[in-house]
């Protein structure tokens, strides 16, 4: 599975330059509104230093790290749900994503001008959850419709659905996203099958100015309290510093994170904070051809991590190889970890454990 997150914002937050350095790409976002006419598509690596690790042990003639798919949507205005600047025509993008990175500024240029006016992210925030939440309502009405017509003839399924529909109906109506809303399991369940998007997990993306890093300032302070108080997570970034190190060779990175006091580019944390979120983790395939990163959700089977590769590989399941880089790095090769008694033999009610190395017998 890929996971795809796109990244929302008011204009000249800095988000189209954000895009571009985290895809690598040299373009510079328009000074002005609805620079973005398209949504841009962007397949990026996770950054993970296992698989190289695991390459030092099993010679390989290639590394493929997971990938994260961003989507760059245009910038929202006020009134975006009812049509005002690009309308939902991108409202509709953010729909096929798995989560919503939520960037808003934090820092002040007044070169840059802002939308409206002056910089505040907490009223950013607010703008945004508003016109997904007033998106939403259009979607929920339709299945509250559908819902309670069927529900008038006993249909019991329907009379749940309806009653759902009007408690997420009415959460929207007062602008409040649906992830919000205290529901049970099987109730969330259900929603998440609507495609709302006020029910995608959010990360926001503090882009502050270079001074700023990397702690942020009272602007990213006050989004960081807003993200705790959700559940959500923060990455704090500076889009003109992500912008220089996507210029440099990886190798020449270290001085200048260096000099901010940053250990890493905001990919290796944007990546990470979206895994935490939606459950995520990897496990690895290591052999002659390649070594390779898989996604599933935390708490899949052995199977389930198998149909990742290929959906013949969960039906044909018989059982699953499985080491840990640990046994790799202490033992050498995966021969040595077979003759200490080290390599597992898992079957079909296995959980797969995050950074498994694991090879599948299936038969179809």
């Amino acid at each position: 599975m890929a996971l795809s997150v796109g990244i929302v914002g008011l204009p000249n937050v800095g988000k189209s330059t954000v895009f571009n350095a985290l895809t690598a790409g040299k373009a510079e976002a328009a000074n002005y509104p609805f620079c973005t006419i398209d949504p841009n598509v962007g397949v990026v690596p996770v950054p993970d230093d296992r698989l190289k690790r695991i390459e030092k042990h099993v010679k390989t003639q290639k590394i493929i790290p997971a990938i994260v798919e961003i989507v760059d949507i245009a910038g929202l205005v006020k009134g975006a749900s009812t049509g005002e600047g690009l309308g939902n025509k991108f409202l509709a993008n953010i729909r096929e994503t798995n989560a919503i990175l939520m960037m808003v500024r934090c820092f002040d240029d007044p070169n840059v001008i802002h939308v409206a006016g002056s910089v505040d992210p907490m009223r950013d925030i607010e703008i945004i959850e508003l016109e997904l939440a007033l998106s939403d309502v259009e979607t929920v009405e339709k299945r509250l419709k559908k819902a309670s017509g069927l529900a008038k003839t006993g249909n019991k399924a329907s009379i749940v659905e309806a009653a759902l529909a009007e408690k997420v109906f009415n959460q929207l109506q007062n602008g409040k996203p649906a992830r919000a809303l205290p529901l049970s399991d099987d109730d969330r369940k259900t929603v998440s099958t609507w495609g709302l998007m006020t029910s995608k997990p959010v990360l926001y993306c503090c882009n502050v100015g270079e001074g700023d890093l990397p702690a942020g300032n009272a602007w990213s302070d006050a989004v960081k309290a807003r993200a705790q108080t959700e559940g959500a997570g923060v990455v704090i970034l500076c889009g003109k510093v992500e912008a220089e190190l996507a210029e440099l060779a990886p190798e020449d990175r270290a001085e200048l994170l260096s000099s901010y006091g940053l250990t890493e580019p905001a990919l290796a944390s944007l990546a990470r904070e979206c895994y935490r979120l939606l459950g995520l983790q990897s496990y690895f395939t290591a052999g002659e051809k390649e070594v390779r990163a898989w996604t599933i959700k935390k708490g899949a089977t052995g199977p389930e991590a198998a149909g990742v590769i290929h959906t013949d590989f969960e039906k044909g399941f018989i059982r699953a190889q499985v080491y840990s880089l640990a046994d790799l790095e202490q033992h050498g090769s995966e021969a040595a970890i077979k003759a200490a008694g080290k390599l597992r033999i898992e079957g079909k009610e296995y959980v797969v454990q995050d950074g498994d190395i694991m090879h599948f017998l299936f038969n179809v």
